[in-house]
Formats: C-alpha cells, structure tokens, sequence
C-alpha cells in the first residue's frame, strides 16, 4: 500500500511541475520556494498542539488548491504559485513518508511514525 500511495504522490508531484512550467516565472523560482512551506513547523515553537495545527494547516491539499483558485479568480500569477508550490511541497512530502501530524509529537504523521524502523520480515516470521 505505500508503493502505491508514493506512487500517487510522486505522480501528483510531477503535475505541480507542470503547473508550475505554465506559470510565467523562470524556472529557478520552483526549486528555490519549494522548501518554503516547512516554515509552518514554527508552531511546535509553542507546544506540539499548536505546531500540528500550523503544520497541518499549510500542508493540506485542500488549502493548496483554495490558494491556486484564489488565483485563477484573480488572474493573480503570485497566488497560482503559491497554490502550485504548496500542492507540489505537500506531495513531495507524503511521497517521502511525511504526513500531515498528529498532535501528540512531530514524528507522529497520519502515514505512521516518521522515522520508525521496519523489522526485518524473518524477525516477523514472514519469508
């Protein structure tokens, strides 16, 4: 199950990048922002509460496309690529493992613990 999920992540990683390449910036602008979103770790400043939240806020799909909408709406290219660099920054994410958090700890992520060990499958009796 988590082939395919990274599948489908990588997959809609690569429709930012086309969105992206439609977009009338150079092409620089893409890689240079796509960390940006990780600011929203600054809640854990605070407590692990107001972290996920922040975290979790800027990281869900839904607001990425509200944002890129907001947009089109607008004819606004800077609004379209904010949508396109959080959609593109949230699939890069979970297609590495990272998901949207729970608020009892960072590593604690809707797609399992970030960072936990897989046993070996001859430790779990599994050839």
């Amino acid at each position: 199950m988590k082939t395919l999920i990274k599948g489908e992540e990588a997959a809609q990683f690569a429709l930012s990048i086309i969105l992206f390449a439609k977009l009338p910036f150079v092409w620089w602008v893409y890689p240079a922002l796509l960390l940006l979103p990780d600011l929203s770790m600054i809640g854990y400043t605070i407590n692990a509460r107001a972290g996920a939240f922040t975290y979790n806020l800027i990281h869900h799909k839904a607001f990425a496309i509200v944002v890129g909408v907001v947009g089109l709406f607008l004819a606004n290219d800077y609004w379209l690529l904010a949508g396109v660099l959080l959609f593109g920054h949230s699939s890069m994410d979970r297609m590495l493992g990272y998901g949207l958090k729970y608020s009892k700890g960072f590593t604690f992520t809707h797609l399992g613990e970030v960072g936990a060990q897989q046993k070996p499958k001859q430790a779990l009796g599994v050839s």
